[in-house]
């Protein structure tokens, strides 16, 4: 699988679109990114790193953050985890 070339193809489609969507302009952080920003990362477990757009530019990542800690803690402590933390699909 091409990862580089798949990310150019999304990266182009996505400069094409004319509305991607809205900022979330009720969080601060957010209310003063321009709309106009887009990147998009994908980190292999090899250690390969594959990006398109503004990958450089910084950006406050919010909530997603949680899934990051998520991964971080199922690596250390495997199905262990949920003996101590429930999971819920989002909106039931």
């Amino acid at each position: 699988m091409d990862l580089a070339a798949i990310l150019t193809r999304i990266g182009a489609e996505m400069q094409a679109a004319p509305d991607r969507g809205r900022v979330a302009d009720y969080i601060p952080e957010l209310a003063r990114v321009s709309p106009n920003h887009f990147a998009m990362a994908i980190c292999t477990a090899e250690g390969e790193t594959f990006t398109t757009g503004e990958a450089e530019t910084p950006f406050s990542i919010q909530s997603i953050s949680k899934v990051f800690t998520l991964a971080l803690a199922l690596g250390r402590l495997g199905d262990q985890l949920w003996t101590r933390v429930g999971r819920e699909p989002s909106g039931l």
